[in-house]
């Protein structure tokens, strides 16, 4: 079983617990990861790689995500989000049409401090264990980009909701945290959801109560994108059948091979024939060199 598997991860279970609850059910010894964590007391999409599936993950952990937040303003917290202790309290005068005019200076390159609650190492430690310990150090910015913010609507309790796209890094707490300073009362991170992590949409998302119901049929591998459905934003370079027993190796590709002269990239998609083969690295000599082999033809 080789593919992708669309997870509604739920509040409360981390993403490993997801994928360990996929690996029960799947057959002894198949290799199986996440592609892209999640807090733990956030929801939505997890894609979750499945056998062969698993060498793809520096292949779709970098693609556009979209988030929605529920943004608490007048309270801050220490971890900036619902599970921290308070910090501080200050009385809210910023309405919609505030926090609307605040979300234009969050779009773009923007600068991020690491929140301390992160995952994130110091001296070979993680922030958060250090944090829990009452150490806190001194972080240095770090650039990301947000591609969107759209204003949804407010919500009783000084609560906006807002829609966020933007790629790998972006930490939406902080950037709740930070939309909160801006308007001069604070704010933290009520809720989010992710919606959407490349191709893997929410509406696809299984929960874990269809994923058994398929594990209990013998049906879950019908549930498995391709290997190559989240690949297709980078190029494709094709070889004939003939050169089968080359690619079944993990041989370099021949330039006089492709079908194509292959692109200027970082990696393409190889297929032999019309099946997906693997991944591949342009050199400079017209040839393609197998970065993974993952062919699963006869």
């Amino acid at each position: 079983m080789n593919g992708f598997l669309n997870v509604l991860k739920p509040t409360g279970r981390t993403s490993s617990d997801m994928v360990v609850y996929v690996r029960r059910r799947l057959p002894r010894g198949t290799s199986v990861g996440h592609g892209g964590t999640l807090d733990p007391e956030a929801s939505g999409v997890l894609p979750v790689c499945v056998g062969s599936a698993t060498r793809l993950f520096d292949y779709i952990i970098d693609k556009q995500k979209t988030y929605v937040a529920r943004l608490k303003l007048g309270v801050t917290t220490d971890t900036q989000d619902a599970t921290g202790q308070v910090t501080r309290t200050l009385p809210v005068e910023a309405g919609p049409e505030d926090v609307k005019a605040a979300l234009p200076s969050f779009i773009g390159d923007i600068e991020q401090v690491p929140p301390m609650y992160s995952a994130l190492k110091r001296d070979g430690q993680r922030l958060y264990k250090l944090a829990r310990r009452g150490e806190t150090v001194a972080l240095e910015p770090r650039r990301c980009r947000v591609d969107q913010i759209e204003y949804l609507g407010a919500e009783p309790g000084d609560v906006h909701l807002l829609k966020i796209d933007c790629g790998k890094g972006v930490y939406i707490r902080t950037l709740c945290n930070d939309i909160g300073a801006a308007l001069g009362c604070g704010g933290h991170m009520l809720t989010l959801e992710r919606t959407a992590a490349g191709v893997f949409r929410i509406e696809d998302a299984l929960t874990a109560e269809q994923i058994d119901a398929l594990a209990s049929s013998d049906q879950l591998a019908t549930a498995l994108l391709p290997l190559d459905a989240p690949l297709q934003h980078l190029p494709a370079v094709r070889v004939g059948e003939k050169f089968r027993h080359a690619v079944i190796n993990g041989n370099p590709l021949k330039a006089k091979w492709l079908d194509a002269p292959a692109p200027e990239a970082d990696a393409v998609r190889v297929y032999l024939g019309e099946r997906f083969a693997g991944i591949g690295r342009p050199q400079p000599d017209g040839s393609v060199k197998f970065k993974a082999m993952l062919y699963q033809g006869d």
